[in-house]
């Protein structure tokens, strides 16, 4: 009877993957930092953990051989599901005037899809995308 069950990577399996979710940690690292900084509830630690969270949903399924339709089943789940996360950081105020933390919201979104990125193997294009968002975050106007 095979145990593949049981299989273990090899050392390149286990350093790539590792680094995966190191540069994912890094890239949600910038954009809670800036959210921290901001004095913002989702900060530092809740944007690195929905990077690394969103990079295993993708590393997952490639590591466990799964079809690239299935792949993609999983990514539209996490990109539905996140909203779910995200929507816990919106408060609308009594007065029914202001509605604070949509921009975490979209912070935290936006970190789940580079988690997801770099979980599939791609650098440049995250990196893109966490510098504009820090941009956008720290540069632009309230």
């Amino acid at each position: 009877m095979p145990f593949d069950i049981f299989r273990v990577p090899d050392l390149a399996d286990i350093v790539r993957v590792f680094v995966r979710l190191l540069v994912a940690g890094a890239f949600g690292a910038v954009i809670g930092a800036e959210r921290e900084a901001s004095g913002k509830a989702a900060g530092l630690r809740t944007h690195i953990l929905v990077a690394l969270g969103a990079a295993l949903f993708v590393l997952f399924p490639s590591e466990s051989g799964m079809t690239s339709a299935d792949m993609s089943r999983v990514i539209q789940g996490v990109a539905t599901g996140i909203g779910f996360l995200g929507a816990g950081t919106i408060l609308k105020r009594k007065d029914g005037e202001q509605v604070h933390g949509l921009t975490t919201a979209a912070s935290i979104w936006v970190t789940a899809a580079v988690g997801l990125a770099v979980g599939a193997g791609e650098f440049v294009l995250p990196l893109f995308i966490v510098t504009l968002a820090w941009i956008v975050l720290r540069v632009l106007p309230h």
